[in-house]
């Protein structure tokens, strides 16, 4: 070989030795490693279960611990309890920006929807003559037990409660919100509304007030409620907006009130995360097409692109093309 050859030849091998170091600095995919906490709503229980799976399909080494509870219940643990959160995920993006921004969280992803149903078993009473038309009806029959989630722990009970005013209104049934709270004794009120389903397949209850996702991913009969009382239709935010109950606020002995609004859930990851990398890693999942689909299946519809509250400035680079 010649001296230039030679040379030239030199020259391929360090430019091709620096490619090799540089391609081996970049981590690959499967090399990201930790655990991500995620405290959820008990709706996003399934569809969390599944993002968690196809995450780690991607990423063996992250372990997704995730702990459902009322929403309320989630944001209080990372308010008052201080305990370790990477991801809060919301049934109400409303509890985020009420409890957490701006001292305990930045921004809120808005990404999808849902909207009220009343779970029943085959077996329930009446179950074969309760409709979207008379369902009140049934359930002040004498025998009938109902359920809802606490509305100071979570939103799907304070929107039952709006749910029941707006039916008042709709069905032109005075007095009907009065009536519903007063034939439901405390022992059919929970925490959170998937801790109703135990009671509901156990035969304790026979109508439980609960979200359309949640009856569609446990396969179970459900009443399908007007637009107009259901809070899934944005159409109807006029009507919605005539319903309203105070809960608990911040701090005790305070009080926040609610209004009737369509149904959104709503994303964070708080200011003290303990692994900011793996959780925005997971939300750029979880908003992608991929997450998307996974939460489409079981039955929330997706917001796409995502909207957001708070200080979007301060959203990640790599979650912004996926919001407005």
């Amino acid at each position: 070989m010649s001296k230039t050859g030679f040379l030239k030849y030199g020259a391929f091998l360090s430019v091709m030795s620096f490619a090799f170091i540089a391609f081996a600095a970049v981590p690959s995919r499967a090399e990201a490693k930790g655990k991500i906490i995620i405290f959820n709503a008990g709706s996003l229980s399934i569809p969390l279960k599944e993002m968690s799976e196809a995450f780690n399909k991607k990423y063996p080494n992250v372990e997704v611990l995730r702990e459902a509870a009322g929403s309320r219940i989630c944001a209080r643990k990372i308010t008052d309890l201080k305990k370790p959160c990477d991801i809060m995920a919301s049934a109400d993006y409303a509890v985020i920006d009420s409890l957490l921004i701006p001292k305990f969280a930045s921004w809120d992803i808005h990404f999808v929807t849902n909207e009220m149903g009343i779970m029943y078993r085959p077996d329930s009473k009446f179950a074969k003559e309760i409709n979207s038309g008379n369902w009140y009806k049934i359930l002040l029959k004498k025998g009938v037990q109902y359920g809802h989630s606490d509305p100071n722990s979570d939103p799907c009970g304070y929107r039952t409660m709006l749910t029941w005013q707006l039916a008042e209104k709709y069905y032109k049934a005075p007095g009907l919100y009065k009536e519903l709270i007063a034939n439901c004794p405390p022992q059919n009120v929970r925490p959170k509304e998937t801790d109703l389903i135990g009671l509901l397949e156990a035969g304790q209850l026979d109508y439980v007030f609960i979200y359309k996702s949640v009856c569609l991913q446990h396969h179970m009969p459900y009443v399908s409620l007007p637009d107009a009382i259901n809070l899934g239709s944005p159409a109807k935010a006029d009507f919605y907006k005539q319903a309203s109950l105070k809960i608990s606020g911040k701090k005790p002995g305070a009080t926040l009130e609610v209004k009737g609004a369509p149904m959104v859930y709503g994303l964070t990851i708080p200011e003290n995360a303990p692994d900011r990398e793996l959780a925005v890693k997971f939300l750029a999942f979880m908003l992608g097409p991929e997450g998307r689909a996974i939460m489409e299946k079981n039955g929330q519809k997706t917001i796409y692109p995502a909207s957001v509250s708070g200080d979007a400035s301060t959203l990640p680079t790599e979650l912004k093309p996926l919001v407005k």
